[in-house]
């Protein structure tokens, strides 16, 4: 797939009026422009930061957010009031943005020059009551936005920007998004369900259904040659089991994977899609479940659930796009068994075959076992132990009148013994705050199964864009209490539901 922040920029809007002259104005021109190529220098921000001229009457501030509404490139804004624009003039443009908003409070100096200070100093360098005035018509409004304090050249300034940037490319990356069901959801799954016509107005997402024998077409229609030099990649890239290596007896199981993997590439490509979703209860004609194949297309970036889960499939194709270039990667995940020894308590999650890859710098196993559910033929899959390190987990559940994010910041762990009985992909995590109090505030929540694990992007990423969207988000992390966290979805119901008016 493409990189997700190729051609992307993020416009820099700095408010100031005619009442300075000239001379002045030239130099707010030139002080945001050294801001804005501050931060765009920054090698953490991902995305271009590209300067706009400077905005002095409401008209010129319309047009901006209108443009920046109809640039594909455009992932957001970002916002500095310089001297003192005053905000009146940001309303007709505020209610038209429909782009995600930062708002720098920053100025052009990092320390004052105290011995020099006189009062044209004073006109120029205001952006402390400045930014004051654009807050109060903001929050008047309701515009969402995220709020950074501080100077540009700090390296904690930039990281938040750098996280608010790849939200709203992550944002962006949900409004273009087609999810492709191969077949319907496992039979009487709740959690699975969902509306997905509230998904695309309120997440832009595109979620549709195709017969798996579709799938199953593509898959048979893949020629024997390219099968056979895809095994040859398999064959490089991975630690391949003895039986499925040249010469074992269950070379051709390897093949069929080859054919699946191309022929859900094949069909994904054609019709534009960037996640996807599979049942082990819908098979069709297809002989195996994919498992290799779905690994391996989450590794270049697609979103996927299993079991026809789309919400899943959504945050993971999210969770890939706001983690491009970071260490780390992101996958579909589900919570399994615990370990209850008490002090020792952690959870170890996996999935039936389709954990990806990008969770582990290590060489993956390319393995064969029975499946023992879907009444197909043993699939192939990768073996492997997540990484140690920071992560974290995320649900999206349907709460009828609206999407729940529930986030639980984790530490992954390496399992406390070998694993040889169990042939799948796996992590295993300690929860924060402790296991009791995650999974009692997990119910609570009526947060779902399955999730995305990311260890590569941090919570404050999707708390940036469950602000950007509009999403409630709950989150369990060190500081969370049972009881502090049940108050916090009661107020979330009220708020929720206020918010939708009548």
């Amino acid at each position: 797939m493409s990189a997700p922040f190729e051609g992307k920029e993020i416009w820099f809007l700095t408010g100031s009026q005619d009442l300075y002259g000239e001379d002045t104005l030239h130099q707010v021109a030139e002080q945001s422009r050294e801001v804005a190529s501050t931060l765009d220098g920054a090698a953490e921000i991902p995305v271009r930061i590209v300067w706009k001229p400077v905005l002095k009457d409401r008209d010129a501030i319309r047009r901006a957010a209108l443009e920046a509404n109809a640039a594909d490139a455009c992932l957001g804004v970002i916002v500095w009031m310089h001297t003192f624009s005053p905000a009146k003039m940001w309303i007709l443009g505020l209610d038209v943005l429909a782009k995600p908003m930062l708002h720098l409070h920053t100025q052009a100096n990092v320390a004052l020059p105290w011995a020099d200070i006189d009062m044209d100093f004073m006109n120029l360098n205001q952006a402390a009551h400045g930014d004051r005035e654009f807050g109060y018509v903001a929050t008047r409004l309701g515009a969402r936005r995220k709020t950074v304090v501080g100077h540009a050249s700090s390296a904690r300034v930039q990281a938040q920007v750098a996280s608010w940037a790849r939200a709203a490319a992550g944002w962006a990356a949900m409004h273009e998004l087609r999810v492709a069901r191969f077949g319907d959801n496992m039979r009487d799954v709740a959690v699975t369900e969902g509306d997905k016509t509230e998904a695309e107005l309120r997440l832009g997402v595109s979620v549709n259904t195709w017969g798996v024998n579709d799938l199953a077409d593509a898959v048979d229609a893949v020629a024997d040659v390219d099968a056979d030099a895809l095994v040859d990649v398999y064959d490089g890239a991975y630690d391949v089991a003895e039986e499925l290596g040249p010469g074992g007896g269950r070379r051709e199981s390897l093949r069929y994977g080859a054919r699946l993997e191309l022929g859900m590439r094949a069909f994904l490509d054609a019709g534009g899609f960037a996640a996807f979703t599979t049942n082990f209860q819908d098979l069709g004609a297809l002989r195996q479940l994919p498992g290799l194949a779905v690994q391996r297309l989450m590794a270049d970036g697609y979103g996927f659930g299993a079991e026809g889960d789309w919400k899943t499939a959504i945050l993971v194709r999210a969770a890939k796009v706001m983690g491009h270039g970071l260490p780390g990667g992101a996958s579909l995940m589900e919570d399994y068994t615990y370990e209850l020894t008490p002090g020792q308590e952690k959870i170890l999650g996996a999935h039936m075959l389709e954990v990806c890859p990008t969770l582990t710098t290590r060489r993956p196993r390319l393995e064969i076992h029975p499946l023992g559910i879907g009444g197909r033929e043993d699939p192939v899959r990768l073996v492997f132990d997540t990484d140690p390190g920071p992560g974290l987990v995320v649900a999206m559940s349907d709460m009828r009148d609206r999407f729940r994010l529930v986030a639980n910041v984790v530490d992954v762990v390496p399992p406390d013994a070998d694993l040889p009985n169990l042939p799948v992909a796996r992590a295993v995590w300690e929860p924060r705050p402790d296991l009791e109090t995650s999974a009692r505030c997990w119910l609570t929540a009526g947060g779902a199964h399955h999730t995305v694990m990311t260890t590569a992007v941090g919570l404050e990423v999707f708390e940036d864009l469950a602000d950007i969207a509009g999403l409630e988000l709950a989150v369990i992390d060190g500081a969370t209490t049972p009881r502090g966290f049940a108050r916090e979805l009661r107020w979330n119901q009220a708020y929720y539901r206020l918010a939708q008016g009548m």
